[in-house]
């Protein structure tokens, strides 16, 4: 196994998908009836995939997809089979760090395949990366197939997972900071990453785009883990940085209100560096959620009228 401190240059990106592909639905974190995951299916057969359903589909203990150990098996039977192509997380929530030292990734590194999904899915994203170099999908999971709204964000994962090289505009934004930078894309659920400092998950950000997307945290909460990200030198070699969705917690009545904004507090942390930063880049937990490549070369242009994200 790699250290938590194994710097990832250019890793393993799976091939893309080919109609006929296989790909495997699985809840390695959060319960999932199996009528919720229905319009996911339905879209990816309309791409011309076939879709196996896995073991935790349908399971419930308390607020997870089976027991720990349902969920690691389901989770490990997929990634050791070379028949499936990728495999799809139905749903985050909870649940991830409590299997992924579980998990044996030999087969994973004989027969590549995607890894799909956000939000806890952040735990997988992070250890595939650090202990393989392993390219993966952060993209919307069930519950967005079923949102019209979400139609944009769905089409931007038939692109990637069918080998279209991913380009995003960046709209202007007051408290963008300008520039170039090229790296690997990494990044996903601030929190999540967070809890995952000091572990063999911990993601390395050195020379990296990194981008940051969290749901309902006070904002003295969002400012306390950005400190966290900076005292430990996580944004202090940084290619460059994207802020995606950021949606805070009210404070409780009779509290005094935080006196910083996300864009404060970002900003604060990063005035001793020179990389592009961007703000509200539609990645997290929202409609337009876009699917990013994960461990893929990407270059970003941060410019006064707008930019680009692009892989490279």
């Amino acid at each position: 196994m790699a250290s938590p401190s194994l710097q990832i240059t250019s890793g393993i990106v799976p091939p893309k998908l080919v109609p006929g592909d296989l790909v495997a639905i699985t809840s390695p974190a959060g319960h999932v009836p199996l009528e919720a995951i229905q319009p996911m299916i339905q879209a990816l057969q309309q791409w011309g995939l076939l879709v196996r359903i896995g073991a935790t589909l349908g399971q419930r203990e308390g607020t997870f997809g089976g027991n720990d150990e349902a969920r690691a098996a389901d989770l490990q039977q997929l990634l050791d089979d070379p028949a499936v192509k990728a495999i799809y997380c139905a749903r985050g929530g909870y649940g991830c760090v409590r299997i992924v030292d579980r998990l044996d990734l030999r087969g994973l590194r004989a027969s590549p395949k995607w890894l799909i999904g956000f939000s806890d899915i952040t735990v997988l994203h992070s250890h595939l990366h650090q202990q393989l170099g392993m390219a993966t999908l952060h993209a919307p999971m069930a519950a967005a197939f079923a949102d019209a709204s979400a139609l944009a964000a769905i089409a931007t994962i038939q692109q990637a997972l069918l080998g279209e090289p991913m380009d995003y505009p960046l709209l202007p934004h007051p408290r963008n900071r300008t520039g170039e930078a090229s790296g690997l894309l990494v990044g996903g659920n601030l929190r999540t990453l967070e809890t995952l400092a000091g572990s063999t998950s911990a993601l390395n950000c050195e020379g990296k785009i990194l981008f940051l997307e969290d749901i309902n945290e006070a904002l003295y909460s969002v400012d306390r883990m950005f400190w966290h990200l900076q005292r430990r030198g996580a944004l202090s070699r940084l290619a460059g940085l994207v802020i995606g969705g950021f949606s805070h917690k009210p404070m409780d009545a009779g509290s005094l209100p935080f006196s910083l904004d996300l864009y404060d507090i970002v900003s604060e942390k990063v005035a001793g560096y020179r990389y592009p930063v961007c703000f509200d880049f539609p990645v997290g937990h929202q409609a337009h959620n876009l699917a990013l490549k994960c461990g893929v070369r990407h270059q970003l242009h941060v410019g006064t009228a707008g930019g680009r994200l692009w892989e490279a």
